[in-house]
């Protein structure tokens, strides 16, 4: 059984934080599923924050197996397609859970869909008694609800959570004003208002998160989960990342 880690004392700016990752990010160079050595290096940045004495909790997105929304323009019915979505979410968490196990971060998978022979049942109390003894908890299956995505699933458990901060993480390091990859002058921010983010239709995350992170008071962080320690940089307010908050 995996021991918990310990907290250390840290410059942490954050005392409990919830990290958004989407299912792509955990591909790797695969075009679909689960790498290995990317979701074991993912737990280790994860247990890095943990080591500081954050309290972590995540949710996990599913377009790395299935995608409702791709689905549903198939021809698919759109509440059945998301919820294949939500199973693929649930995979994700239980990969999740048995990389950061094995580095010894205890963890505990809550789906918002019961399934008892996998994971507990989303409870928020429990969900709270497990982060403050040091797990890291991994809400899946999103809201439970087809229609809503995995952003707005983490903006909703940031904010039952009381969560200091929302870690979106991503391929680049911060908001641009239009994908880095593809336009070449293309600018970054700093600091951002929700209301900028909404105004300008940044596409960071869809407008009932940053809705709901606006009205939960709760700060959303985009920083790139693909440079080494960069979450743990993050957490002291240092490195690269766009801030958006009021």
């Amino acid at each position: 059984m995996p021991t918990e880690v310990p907290a250390a004392k840290t410059s942490a700016r954050y005392k409990r934080v919830l990290l958004k990752l989407s299912g792509e990010a955990l591909m790797g160079g695969r075009e679909y599923g689960l790498d290995s050595e990317t979701v074991d290096r993912v737990a280790d940045e994860i247990k890095s924050v943990v080591e500081m004495g954050v309290e972590v909790c995540a949710v996990i997105g599913g377009g790395n197996i299935f995608r409702g929304v791709s689905g549903a323009a198939s021809g698919m019915d759109r509440a059945t397609a998301d919820y294949m979505g939500m199973l693929a979410t649930v995979i994700n968490a239980l990969a999740m859970q048995n990389a950061l196990e094995k580095i010894g971060v205890q963890t505990r998978v809550l789906s918002a869909i019961p399934m008892s022979a996998v994971c507990e049942p989303y409870i928020r109390r429990r969900a709270m008694r497990h982060m403050e003894k040091g797990r890291v908890v991994i809400f899946a299956a999103g809201t439970g609800n087809p229609f809503f995505t995995t952003d707005s699933a983490a903006a909703l458990r940031a904010s039952e959570m009381q969560c200091d901060g929302l870690l979106k993480a991503t391929k680049v390091d911060g908001v641009y004003s239009a994908d880095p990859a593809k336009v070449k002058d293309a600018k970054r921010y700093d600091r951002l208002t929700y209301l900028d983010v909404l105004a300008q239709d940044l596409q960071v995350m869809d407008t009932s998160a940053i809705s709901l992170a606006r009205q939960s008071k709760i700060p959303i962080l985009v920083f790139s989960i693909f440079t080494h320690g960069m979450f743990a940089e993050v957490m002291k307010g240092q490195g690269k990342f766009t801030i958006i908050s009021d």
